[in-house]
């Protein structure tokens, strides 16, 4: 479902691919540490990093699709100095070859004590 183009720039020490290539139907998706009853998890960044990225496994498998058909992941976070503990989780969900991936600090996200939120786009079985 998904091919990782060669863009001629070098493997970076970080999970994500420069480019990748995608057929299929496209699914768009966001989650954040909501677990199952509603109520949004504030614990460690470890942890509500575990839960969003599980939320996004299952919106995929939802989709009839599997982690290897994300195409493009968006994290926002709000401490930059969370970016190892969340590529170890994403470590976790996602291998080589990556989805394309951009990662950003916030002020803050809308429920406090949130820590991480991400935006994912998959190209899954039509």
């Amino acid at each position: 479902m998904k091919q990782v183009i060669d863009v001629g720039l070098p493997a970076l020490k970080q999970p994500f691919s420069w480019a990748v290539k995608a057929t299929g139907a496209m699914l768009f998706t966001a989650h954040g540490p909501v677990r199952a009853d509603g109520s949004i998890d504030t614990g460690t960044v470890e942890q509500q990093a575990r839960i969003t990225f599980g939320n996004l496994r299952g919106a995929v498998q939802a989709a009839g699709g599997t982690m290897a058909d994300v195409t493009q992941v968006l994290i926002y976070m709000t401490d930059v100095a969370d970016m190892p503990a969340i590529d170890a989780v994403y470590r976790e969900f996602f291998e080589a070859p990556y989805p394309n991936r951009s990662s950003a600090a916030v002020a803050a996200l809308v429920v406090p004590g949130m820590k991480i939120e991400i935006v994912a786009y998959a190209m899954v079985p039509a």
